[in-house]
């Protein structure tokens, strides 16, 4: 069994989103509902950060400086320079109470972001692209929570989860245009082993997912068969994301949101960010293009 440190005890709410980003050898990733930016180096520990002006659910690195994140109402650029954001690609018509939560980058530069209901309720939810010429377009519809997104390592298949209805689902992926069809059953999560969360895909095509209430990352093989499980100190981890220098350390946002005070006392570690090193690494995520 790995050996599970908290690299970071962060306190947060909501942690959530790692982004690794292999040119600069840094974690990025958000706490959602203190509205907040990290960007930590493990090299030396540090913890920047950087406020945002509504519910931050993701965020990637751009190729052309700053970043890229899915606020409340839509995708913005963030300098960090300046911390200011600059509304961009803001989808019309969803309803107020949604938000954005769970997003990634494709492999051939496209930011993908989930919405939902921010009860978590109804399923006014869907899976939004947007691509490098700023046009974006609602891909998935019919999400109580967006979670679980993810690409083989061959971009041929791609994954995202309800997590509401404890399904991650799997669809047939075109690299060239971002078009997915085909949507089937990846995997359903029994309601003892927690709620699927984020994930990430390593070399060999297994999936980490998250479970939320589940207290332990595991690892699926292609067929939507579980392998092997990582338990953590924490009972709500959140996100998996491989980085470190060879990309076989997974590091893990968590959260505390929710969790009562006796709750806390037993999992003082809540809302960290945690690490630990995989047998198989994982692959290089993308800066976007736009």
């Amino acid at each position: 069994m790995p050996n599970v440190a908290c690299v970071l005890d962060a306190k947060s709410l909501l942690g959530e989103g790692p982004f690794w980003d292999a040119a600069e050898q840094h974690v990025y990733w958000v706490d959602i509902k203190r509205r907040v930016i990290h960007r930590f180096d493990p090299g030396t520990g540090e913890d920047r950060t950087w406020s945002t002006p509504e519910d931050i659910g993701s965020l990637a690195v751009r190729e052309k400086g700053g970043l890229l994140v899915a606020l409340k109402s839509g995708f913005h650029f963030f300098d960090l320079e300046t911390g200011e954001a600059t509304p961009l690609g803001l989808p019309t018509g969803q309803p107020l109470n949604n938000r954005f939560n769970d997003g990634k980058t494709d492999r051939q530069g496209r930011f993908w972001a989930g919405s939902m209901d921010d009860n978590e309720k109804v399923s006014s939810g869907g899976l939004f692209r947007l691509n490098s010429k700023l046009e974006c377009e609602k891909m998935v519809d019919g999400i109580i929570c967006s979670n679980s997104l993810c690409w083989s390592p061959d971009s041929r298949v791609m994954y995202y989860a309800d997590s509401w209805q404890r399904t991650v689902w799997a669809w047939d992926f075109e690299p060239e245009t971002g078009a997915i069809r085909n949507r089937r059953v990846f995997v359903e999560i029994p309601q003892s082993e927690g709620v699927p969360d984020g994930a990430t895909v390593d070399i060999e095509g297994f999936v980490w997912i998250a479970l939320w209430d589940g207290w332990r990352v595991t690892r699926y093989d292609p067929q939507g068969r579980a392998k092997h499980s990582v338990n953590l100190p924490v009972e709500r981890p959140t996100c998996p994301m491989f980085g470190g220098p060879e990309l076989n350390i997974i590091y893990v946002t968590s959260a505390s949101i929710g969790l009562s005070d006796q709750e806390l006392k037993e999992q003082p570690l809540a809302g960290g960010l945690f690490a630990f090193k995989a047998d198989v690494p994982g692959l290089p995520e993308m800066r976007f293009k736009g």
